[in-house]
């Protein structure tokens, strides 16, 4: 076991320069408060921050996810994200398609996002690079019936619920080698305003994403170590969020755990199995400043993998595996 763990400590000695590079790219850090909703484990819902991913993988990708916010907060909200995506070809070409739905939710204030998405993919040397487009339906409402006012006949607040939709566009791309991964995004294309009924509307800028990470394998086979970084700006905030994983896959187990930590932002872990082809993982995100650690977000999430086989005769092939 001693072995084992330092082992461990020296391979992630090999990718200390890499992750110094991320904690420096992260020393200008403001406060988030960007429009989408920030999971703590972001490789596991990729569709949503980039266009690109969708059918990178053979399998049928199913994933839900659920975020609740501010523990111990009333009417605190929760964010939902579910998606499934997946890859087919034709002739020699290969392609990716997916949906994607988010509900997020605070106070008055609920955010839905309904997403199709398309990507193109190509080898290039020596892995695959994909280009991806992304039309979205934004849908804003506020339930002016919870807001309490010194006046209640302020005309700044209504006392009726608003509401308001928008087209929006998303793109990205996306390279995978055989031990790393990048890609980067653009989204809110069109930086759309929405209008709120006749008195009040919502401006959402364009953002910027930049994911990447590196599978470091152990003398252990049954033993990866997944060193990777999320970078998002808008314009105004920018975050940066630092992520180490362990996984263990051997004598038909999968476990996996780690780390995130985004600095002056919040601190997190997690961990997950697979039970039955059915990926579970939970998380805690501590908030290190504003409401404090006690007041973090819970994360779930579901992640479902089938490997179809369209072409072959009689009934098609079904493989549950995992790797989000």
């Amino acid at each position: 076991m001693r072995n084992l763990v330092f082992h461990i400590v020296s391979r992630l000695q090999q990718c200390r320069f890499w992750l110094l590079l991320c904690v420096v790219c992260s020393n200008t850090v403001a406060g988030f408060a960007q429009y989408d909703a920030a999971f703590m484990r972001y490789w596991q819902v990729e569709p949503m921050l980039n266009p690109a991913t969708v059918g990178r993988q053979d399998e049928l990708n199913v994933t839900i996810g659920m975020q609740t916010h501010a523990s111990g907060y009333e009417d605190a909200g929760s964010t939902l994200y579910a998606g499934a995506d997946m890859a087919f070809a034709l002739g020699n070409t290969r392609h990716g398609v997916g949906l994607t739905l988010v509900n997020d939710e605070i106070g008055l204030f609920s955010h839905k996002r309904f997403s199709a998405q398309y990507a193109y993919h190509h080898p290039l040397w020596g892995g695959k690079l994909a280009g991806g487009v992304q039309l979205d339906m934004l849908s804003e409402s506020v339930d002016g019936g919870k807001a309490e006012t010194n006046d209640p006949n302020d005309p700044v607040f209504s006392s009726g619920d608003m509401s308001g939709s928008q087209f929006d566009a998303s793109v990205g791309l996306f390279y995978t080698h055989r031990r790393w991964y990048a890609g980067l995004a653009m989204q809110h294309v069109t930086a759309p305003t929405i209008s709120l009924g006749d008195k009040s509307e919502l401006k959402v800028n364009s953002a910027y994403n930049f994911m990447a990470g590196y599978n470091i394998p152990t003398k252990y086979p049954f033993i990866t170590l997944t060193p990777s970084v999320l970078l998002r700006y808008d314009g105004t905030d920018f975050r940066t969020d630092l992520t180490a994983r362990i996984k263990y896959e051997g004598e038909g187990r999968t476990l996996y755990g780690g780390v995130n930590y985004a600095p002056q932002y919040s601190v997190g872990a997690f961990f997950g199995f697979v039970f039955h082809g059915l990926d579970i993982c939970y998380g805690y995100e501590a908030n290190t400043n504003g409401m404090g650690i006690a007041a973090g977000n819970h994360e779930i999430t579901l992640g479902y993998k089938v490997e179809l086989n369209l072409g072959k005769k009689g009934r098609n092939a079904h493989k549950s595996v995992r790797w989000l």
